[in-house]
């Protein structure tokens, strides 16, 4: 008795598509290692499970293959460099982050009781840096607000002088014009 069919379609329970995973890869990986056993041949196999787990299974050494695949398909080798190059990057970028996360905690008082005398020397010298650069920065921002209130200053007290010169200007004329319509019109003449 056989078998029934199993229809080829995405399991949506993750329990269950976890179990089936693990199943099949380990029917995959004897597989591959019988077929290397049974009929000497290389084989190389990567799986990477939905999680971004890696397995691999290599019947010789994994580069080899691989490089004898690249080599077959006409693929450049060279390769190998970029790959450092990306994993280095990884490694720098993962470490920045611990960094940056070290430093995040150690700004905010988290691990203070874990630091030595000279990390903490150390963090009290770059926190008194770090209150300089806001002082120097807060003092060029009150300067500049200042010059620029003393600007707008300048020019309301302009504006209120031309006012009042010609609110002057404008009542003198106004009794010279009343000083002449005060004499009676038999003198004016």
């Amino acid at each position: 008795m056989g078998r029934g069919k199993v229809e080829l379609k995405r399991i949506e329970n993750p329990t269950t598509r976890q179990v089936t995973f693990s199943k099949r890869r380990n029917g995959l990986l004897k597989k591959a290692f019988e077929l290397s056993i049974l009929c000497d041949a290389e084989i190389a196999l990567l799986i990477f499970s939905p999680a971004g787990k890696v397995y691999q299974y290599a019947s010789h050494d994994m580069d080899r293959i691989i490089g004898r695949y690249r080599r077959e398909v006409g693929l450049p080798e060279s390769d190998s460099l970029r790959c450092r190059t990306v994993e280095f990057w990884r490694n720098e970028i993962e470490e920045t982050k611990r960094a940056t996360e070290n430093l995040e905690r150690r700004l905010s008082g988290e691990d203070l009781l874990m630091l030595g005398m000279k990390e903490l020397k150390q963090l009290e010298r770059q926190l008194k840096i770090g209150v300089e650069r806001i002082r120097s920065k807060k003092h060029r921002d009150l300067q500049e607000e200042n010059t620029r209130l003393h600007k707008e200053v300048k020019l309301l007290d302009d504006q209120l002088h031309d006012s009042a010169a010609a609110a002057s200007a404008s009542a003198t004329s106004g009794l010279i014009l009343g000083s002449v319509n005060a004499f009676p019109s038999f003198l004016l003449g």
